[in-house]
């Protein structure tokens, strides 16, 4: 997918289906964006906060990096939404984009910096599995 000049981008139409009508599209982690449906905000916002619901520091740092950022968002009739300028900025869209479909929600890359984070991944995946694996107490 690419970015047009009026900073718009069509969603894949799959992921439409999942998001629902009305979703939202906020900054994410490692510079890209996050797309999720409605339905499943506040469940995302439990899970990475670790349902810690104190205000304690990183708690409201967290909410500060994501809800100052996010924008509700419908798609037009060709499934496009307008990515707001301080979103496009962070993620540095405005060329071509990926569309990645994880778990509960869908982020958007930058295409250059997904494929560095995708080697990254590959390189320190089995150190990852192994990490997971020693906490749930399984070899």
């Amino acid at each position: 997918m690419r970015v047009t000049s009026g900073s718009r981008v069509s969603v894949p139409s799959s992921f439409r289906q999942e998001l629902g009508e009305s979703f939202i599209l906020a900054k994410w982690y490692e510079g890209c964006l996050v797309l999720i449906g409605k339905s499943y905000w506040e469940v995302l916002l439990k899970r990475i906060t670790a349902g810690v619901e104190t205000l304690l520091t990183p708690v409201r740092e967290i909410e500060r990096f994501i809800f100052t950022s996010a924008y509700e968002m419908t798609a037009d009739e060709q499934g496009r939404i307008v990515i707001p300028e301080r979103l496009e900025s962070y993620a540095s869209l405005g060329g071509e984009v990926y569309f990645l479909g994880v778990r509960d929600r869908v982020e958007i890359w930058n295409r250059v910096s997904w494929e560095e984070k995708e080697k990254e991944i590959a390189k320190e995946a089995p150190s990852y599995i192994e990490e997971l694996a020693k906490k749930n107490g399984k070899r």
